[in-house]
């Protein structure tokens, strides 16, 4: 995806770009602008990269919807967890306790999950997912939050 990269930087002279792995995000004031954009870098990774754009994951958008990138919708002033993401989350978190507390995982087990749970919340407003996770817990196996 170096090329890519170049490509956006000196050919397309993108200022505000942001990219982790495949997905890639460009923010600008002019929606014709992106518009205008999108043959060239389908064009562009065809040839380079062979890889091609999703059609359906193409979206051009006002900053004040939000975001949709690496699990999160991030606005300007907030991030959140994706209702997706948050779902398989909390689905994970039951089924985890559920297995500690029936003792078919350990201890340090069932910590390293929610450690891990707790690393992807820290980057995003959660308060009332941390209030569900808390909940669950509580009511499988009458622990304190973790």
């Amino acid at each position: 995806m170096n090329e890519f990269d170049q490509y956006a930087q000196k050919n397309l002279k993108i200022k505000n770009y942001i990219r982790y792995t495949d997905d890639f995000v460009f923010v600008h004031n002019s929606r014709k602008y992106l518009e205008q954009l999108v043959p060239g870098i389908s064009t562009t990774l065809q040839h380079q990269l062979k890889l091609n754009l999703h059609p359906q994951k193409v979206s051009i958008r006002k900053v004040g919807q939000g975001v949709d990138f690496l699990g999160y919708v991030v606005f300007p002033y907030f991030t959140l967890l994706r209702t997706k993401t948050k779902k398989r989350m909390l689905s994970c978190v039951l089924g985890k306790t559920i297995e500690y507390a029936q003792r078919g995982i350990s201890y340090n087990s069932f910590k390293q999950t929610l450690s891990s749970y707790s690393g992807m919340l820290k980057y995003c407003c959660s308060l009332n997912i941390r209030g569900s996770m808390s909940k669950i817990i509580n009511n499988r196996c009458n622990l304190k939050s973790l």
